[in-house]
């Protein structure tokens, strides 16, 4: 009897061992079949989405070793065998006894399920083509370079960094999606220790390539992965990131930026520390009939003798979907804005899940309302000075823009009236949200509202 080891369980079974494409691997083959009755044992361990299977003699001596995923070609071979082909090699692990196989099998499974329940965070919460298309956009010098361009957003995390340079002197820092390295950078200017510059994207090659030309080899060490599955060799005492999409929640960074808060030691501090997202009623008809226009071309009657008006309706659906990322004045706005602060010190993942703000404006002017617009502002808390990263129409203009939602149906509203509702953010594995926003005048009872998809916004400022 052999046995089959995992974790701290142990069953009995039987093994033969015998191997396919002798011609190609006979030294392997000998070795195998020499130790064939000197008790083979076979062990399973599980990785993050792979399983490993090792053969091992009575001497503890690695005979054959397997992983096993989703792709690995192998199979059921009548009731009492398993065959596992790995490139040129493949091993037939033939059990005495059907029910020492259906043993194995179901162990077998076990691991394979186990595996699928250690996926990191970010999988479990993102579709893997959404995954792929984020990384390879990050990954790109020319994206890298029109983040770095932003002069408000770059020279004030600089600012913010080296203002509070007694928070980084000495201390070991950690930059959640540091892309180029640029806030890794500031960090070593500040006086850093040591910053370890995590980063999913092929981009941390370009970041690595920039420290050794820098000579900083010695400070500053690229951690290439997602922070939900790297391992970060020490606790650190600041976190910096650049967290941040449209309307603040795009792209669900921030999920990260919480996630991170496991490496942060106790008082640790983080860098952004916390936000407020604004949203205000407004006015523009220009921007409503321009965006009702879109849907025009689908009332053709006649399009290459084809008539296209049955989309019309679909079209204007879809269009009035995407939130509008753009700029505009001051004087559009209708109300005092309304908050919505977000703790980054004290928030958890979760609280990013699902979000409701509610609101109630006091109309400033009369006329139409067509949707509210959105905003958000950063705040750097250090020990000697908060720095503020703010997106106002009032402010200049960053490459976040300002975001706009347009109600279905616009309302009438008069000075001194109350515009009350909510507005939901649902996050979705798109890596984005499904915004819902419901509004009614509360004098005259007329309501309105939409749902926009945050992951397909129209840019109009292009």
């Amino acid at each position: 009897m052999e046995t089959m080891e995992r974790g701290s369980e142990v069953t009995c079974f039987s093994i033969n061992l015998f191997t396919v494409n002798e011609d190609q691997v006979q030294g392997e083959i000998q070795v195998a079949k020499q130790r064939q009755h000197q008790g083979l044992s076979l062990q399973l361990s599980t990785g993050l989405e792979e399983t490993v299977l090792t053969i091992q003699d009575g001497d503890g001596v690695c005979v054959f070793k397997f992983t096993v995923t989703r792709e690995t070609d192998c199979c059921r071979v009548g009731t009492q065998s398993f065959l596992i082909t790995v490139g040129c090699l493949s091993v037939l692990l033939q059990f005495r006894t059907q029910s020492e196989f259906q043993e194995f099998h179901i162990q077998l499974r076990r691991e394979e399920k186990s595996a699928e329940r250690q996926q990191s965070v970010f999988d479990q919460r993102t579709e893997d083509s959404s995954a792929l298309q984020y990384f390879q956009f990050y990954g790109c010098l020319s994206q890298q370079q029109n983040m770095l361009q932003d002069y408000l957003r770059t020279a004030t995390y600089q600012k913010a960094i080296l203002l509070n340079e007694m928070d980084f002197k000495d201390k070991i820092v950690l930059d959640v999606g540091s892309g180029s390295g640029i806030l890794s950078f500031f960090a070593i200017q500040a006086g850093a220790k040591r910053v370890y510059a995590v980063e999913a994207s092929p981009v941390a090659k370009f970041a690595e390539m920039l420290v050794k030309s820098n000579s900083l080899s010695d400070r500053i060490i690229v951690l290439a992965g997602k922070i939900e599955e790297v391992s970060c060799p020490e606790q650190v005492d600041v976190i910096i990131s650049e967290p941040i999409g449209y309307m603040l929640l795009n792209e669900r960074m921030l999920e990260s930026y919480l996630h991170s808060r496991k490496w942060l030691k106790p008082k640790g501090m983080m860098f952004p520390t916390c936000s407020d997202m604004h949203l205000a009623p407004f006015t523009d008809e220009q921007l409503y009939i321009e965006h009702y226009g879109r849907s025009s071309f689908w009332h053709q009657t006649c399009f290459y003798g084809v008539n296209l008006s049955g989309l019309h309706s679909s079209a204007v659906d879809e269009f009035f979907k995407q939130p509008i990322v753009d700029t505009f004045e001051m004087s559009i706005l209708m109300a005092k804005s309304v908050k919505h602060c977000i703790n980054f010190m004290e928030a958890k993942e979760e609280d990013l899940h699902r979000m409701e703000i509610p609101f109630v404006f006091k109309l400033l002017q009369s006329g139409l309302i067509h949707g509210l617009a959105f905003w958000f502002d950063v705040a750097f808390i250090g020990s000697k000075m908060t720095v503020w990263l703010s997106t106002a129409p009032s402010e200049p203009l960053t490459h976040w823009y300002q975001v706009r939602c347009l109600f279905q149906t616009p309302l009438f509203g008069k000075v001194g009236q109350t515009l009350s509702g909510s507005v939901q953010f649902i996050a979705n594995t798109r890596q984005s949200y499904d915004i819902h926003i419901t509004a009614v005048v509360d004098q005259s009872g007329f309501k309105s509202g939409n749902s926009l998809d945050l992951k397909n916004p129209f840019f109009r400022y292009a």
